[in-house]
């Protein structure tokens, strides 16, 4: 089983290279960053809130050795076109290390705020399907000797589009989602990874629906790699805090019952926990943190 850090997007440059940076020497497989705009929180909302992208094209050039990976790029926010250029400059410039993490898009004040139109959930699923075949065809296309994509759709179109400069060998394509009616197929289809929030108790379930998603697209369904998250605490009351969190998939309790919580993940077939540290502001802390998590959990999970 494998171990990422999730970090807070509203960090000032300096903290968050810094906390990246600790990451990668403390021995993380790869950093994660939100791609939100404002908080989802009540009016007003002026908080602190970096840009994905950014953020990680410049952790790409500055931090060596570790992935990095966007959780999640929301769909509406730009046209999949230009996130598939960016992307491409991302893997180019971290030498293959960036996952393209991506969702069709659900926090509607900031799209409200920023001007971008929302739509409707069949709407959203719909231009996430077309995102999607528009990102797995450009990349493919850079590499299997086509050069040139095209494609036509109900909200976006693509003529003579190309990678070029490529992305660095292959670029993973990670969809977040745990919907069980169109997002097993559309993980099934362009998925390389995938990711959702949960629990032991609610992992298990959930992936043999798409597992299931997998082998009816005669796809093996080892060929997807597959993690989770939920809200941790690291504390003799961690159990109490975990569960006092109102339905929000939490876990916690003393070191041991968090490798016994990592054990269930990982025979409920989580190929890699995500550790979220998003809502801590102090980097001497985040970094304590995941040192505690990493030296006392994860190096005796196997």
């Amino acid at each position: 089983m494998k171990f990422s850090l999730w970090l807070p997007a509203d960090l000032p440059w300096s903290d968050l290279l810094a906390a990246a940076t600790h990451a990668a020497e403390a021995g993380w497989r790869g950093v994660w960053i939100e791609d939100h705009f404002m908080d989802n929180t009540a009016e007003p909302n002026g908080g602190s809130r970096g840009e994905c992208l950014t953020q990680l094209t410049a952790l790409a050039a500055t931090v060596p050795g570790i992935r990095l990976g966007s959780m999640v790029l929301g769909n509406t926010y730009r046209h999949p076109a230009v996130v598939a250029k960016q992307a491409a400059a991302l893997s180019d410039i971290s030498q293959g290390r960036f996952v393209l993490g991506v969702g069709a898009g659900w926090q509607e004040n900031e799209h409200r705020a920023f001007g971008i139109e929302y739509g409707d959930v069949p709407s959203r699923i719909r231009w996430f399907r077309e995102a999607l075949t528009i990102w797995k065809g450009l990349r493919d296309s850079a590499h299997d000797g086509r050069e040139f994509f095209d494609f036509s759709g109900e909200r976006y179109t693509v003529q003579r589009a190309s990678l070029n400069p490529k992305p660095h060998a292959t670029l993973p394509i990670l969809i977040g989602g745990k919907g069980e009616k169109v997002m097993p197929k559309l993980v099934a289809e362009f998925a390389d990874e995938w990711n959702f929030w949960s629990t032991p108790e609610q992992y298990g379930p959930k992936n043999e629906v798409f597992t299931a998603a997998l082998e009816r697209a005669r796809r093996d369904p080892k060929s997807l790699w597959r993690t989770t998250q939920a809200l941790t605490f690291q504390s003799p009351d961690g159990a109490a805090k975990a569960a006092g969190m109102g339905g929000r998939p939490a876990i916690g309790g003393t070191a041991q019952q968090l490798v016994d919580a990592m054990a269930a993940y990982a025979d409920a077939g989580v190929d890699e926990y995500i550790l979220p540290l998003t809502s801590i502001r102090d980097v001497a802390k985040i970094n304590d943190l995941g040192d505690q998590f990493l030296t006392e959990v994860a190096s005796r999970v196997s």
